[in-house]
């Protein structure tokens, strides 16, 4: 790829240029030149957009595409399409396809979809074999293939013997295991948060304390094993101090919160709309208020869409008996810039690449280009028009959002607006 790119204020504090306005001159792939007012002799295609501003591509460390199974919710192909639309460069990819990414041929399935595209898409491997929470899956032969993390998304290890085991054959190859937070005995049927709402509402709620057994427990096994844990979207106050507490015990562990868990209370709910029902649920203002400060002060490692792209037969029936999910990648950028600075918000959407054993390509002359594009200024209300998924069960719509994506640079190749 041969490019120009024409007066963009680079936002990157590895880079030279860090919050300069610069041109980007880009010859196979590799920015060999950056500086004001940069000559086009080879007349290369010349990227401008109104307000550009440009950082290290977004990370995304937990989304679904149906892709293979569930092709009628969201394809591999239409994913990565909307993940680069959205600003994302590398997206981990959750296992509840089907069937289940429990097999290194899954993993290698799924690698060679997303070959040669401009958004890298990482495979999850699930924890458990078919993610029945029974039996170990092949966790070495899935990372060998490509699987970056381990985890039966949505469903907790119920058996904390079969969690101790995992953390510490994963250690033997440095893998990541994660953990969802919910305790189901205690949570049960509840498909809201255990308050007064869910009391007002009729519906049955799941307590906090569902989430906080579990974090707890888990920390216990973790810093038994020694090993390497993973807490995806937790959503109370006590989580957050539990998980500050092991950090600080220098316990080899990190968490995620998804995006709608720092915007929404389990208010929002009273009109029974089902682009509101979420795993873990909707919480308190206390608890987003504890979220926001741990995402602050680093506690929280990375903050997630958790875009999970449901068809309407499964989000237009009763709330009790609608599927949990919602998208979340077209919304990311404008509703985290609703919450923290721009700068914070870059840092929240490159944060979590390390974890993942993603690498870190700064701006640099000489490096190569794996950037977003965007204008952060751009104020507008969320709609459908702004939804480039094919499942529509998307929980920001009609709120005010801060940020206009233009899309992404990366891997030789390009997905723009």
């Amino acid at each position: 790829m041969n490019i120009l790119i024409k007066s963009a204020t680079i936002l990157d504090a590895k880079s030279d240029f860090h919050n300069t306005t610069q041109d980007i001159l880009v010859e196979g792939g590799l920015i060999s030149n950056i500086g004001t007012h940069l000559k086009n002799p080879k007349k290369y295609k010349e990227i401008a957009f109104e307000n550009l501003h440009i950082s290290q591509g977004w990370f995304d460390s937990s989304v679904c595409f149906g892709e293979p199974g569930f092709e009628e919710r969201e394809t591999l192909e239409n994913g990565i399409k909307t993940a680069g639309f959205s600003g994302f460069t590398t997206v981990a990819v959750n296992a509840n396809t089907n069937p289940i990414i429990d097999t290194s041929s899954d993993v290698a399935f799924i690698t060679s979809k997303a070959l040669h595209k401009a958004v890298s898409v990482l495979p999850i491997g699930a924890l458990t074999k078919h993610s029945k929470g029974e039996d170990l899956a092949e966790l070495f032969d899935m990372k060998n293939a490509g699987a970056v993390a381990f985890y039966d998304y949505k469903k907790p290890i119920s058996n904390p013997n079969l969690l101790k085991i995992a953390l510490q054959y994963a250690s033997n190859f440095g893998g990541l295991v994660c953990s969802f937070p919910q305790e189901n005995k205690i949570s049960g049927h509840g498909v809201m948060n255990e308050n007064v709402t869910s009391t007002s509402l009729g519906l049955k709620g799941n307590p906090a304390l569902a989430e906080e057994l579990q974090v707890a427990r888990d920390l216990f096994i973790l810093e038994y094993t020694e090993g390497k844990l993973h807490i995806p979207t937790i959503s109370t106050a006590k989580s957050v101090a539990l998980i500050r507490e092991a950090k600080a015990k220098k316990l080899d562990v990190s968490c995620s919160v998804a995006i709608h868990n720092l915007y929404f209370t389990d208010e929002h709910l009273t009109d029974f709309d089902t682009n509101f029902k979420v795993k873990p649920p909707l919480r308190t203002q206390e608890d987003i208020d504890a979220l926001i400060e741990g995402v602050k002060d680093g506690t929280i490692d990375m903050v997630t869409s958790d875009h999970n792209p449901l068809d309407v037969e499964l989000k237009k029936i009763e709330f009790d008996h609608a599927s949990y999910g919602v998208i979340g990648l077209e919304s990311a950028f404008g509703a985290l810039q609703q919450k923290f600075t721009l700068k914070k918000t870059i840092d929240i959407l490159t944060k979590g690449k390390q974890r993942f054993g993603v690498a870190q390509t700064p701006i640099n002359v000489g490096e190569t280009l794996s950037v977003t594009l965007f204008d952060p200024s751009e104020k507008y209300t969320f709609s459908k028009a702004h939804i480039h998924s094919k499942s529509h069960n998307a929980i920001f719509k009609g709120e005010t959002l801060k940020g206009k994506v233009y899309g992404i640079i990366s891997n030789n190749t390009s997905v723009l607006k």
